[in-house]
């Protein structure tokens, strides 16, 4: 993977008993001024999310930022989007 490359990580929690349709993206990104963001990005399928950014000296402190994220999520119900066929 390039140093261009963008990866992203998405997450959706579907419950239809509960009206529930959530999604949550974790993105490391790198910033103007060099250092390393973990992008988080959540809210309701099919409507417009909230959006923060963390920032951290090294790209190996975004990496562990975002495993935390994604267990805290997964205990939360929430799993992998499955790619479009």
């Amino acid at each position: 993977m390039s140093e261009l490359t963008v990866p992203y990580l998405v997450l959706q929690r579907c419950d239809p008993a509960c009206n529930m349709a959530r999604f949550y993206v974790l993105t490391i990104e790198p910033t103007l001024f060099g250092d390393t963001a973990l992008v988080r990005e959540w809210g309701r399928l099919g409507q417009r999310g909230r959006r923060r950014m963390d920032l951290f000296a090294g790209r190996v402190q975004a990496v562990e930022a975002l495993e935390t994220w994604l267990v805290r999520k997964t205990r939360r119900g929430y799993v992998p989007k499955s790619p479009a066929p």
